[in-house]
């Protein structure tokens, strides 16, 4: 889900993925399907590479959501998302 040069639509899109990847694993556990937990992990790594690169050619002082994306990365639990909110937050 790789939005190309745009590394914020690229971050959104990754985190969607992941949340996607999270209940397809939950949704395999609880019935016990390995396809629907395989599935669902091998779309949180997908995500996570989406993330770190996303993250990597985001400029901070440009572009991020600061504090609201810090907030969500702590109820979510996405250090990443923690991070990069603290980042965009100081350059606001």
């Amino acid at each position: 889900m790789s939005s190309g040069n745009n590394p914020q639509a690229s971050l959104i899109g990754g985190h969607a993925e992941y949340v996607k990847g999270t209940a397809e694993s939950a949704i395999g556990s609880v019935t016990g399907s390995q396809a629907w937990t395989t599935s669902g992990e091998q779309a949180k790594a997908h995500a996570v590479d989406t993330m770190k690169t996303a993250g990597e050619q985001r400029n901070a002082s440009t572009q991020g959501f600061g504090k609201v994306e810090q907030k969500l990365g702590q109820a979510t639990g996405c250090e990443g998302m923690v991070k990069e909110g603290s980042a965009s937050k100081r350059q606001q």
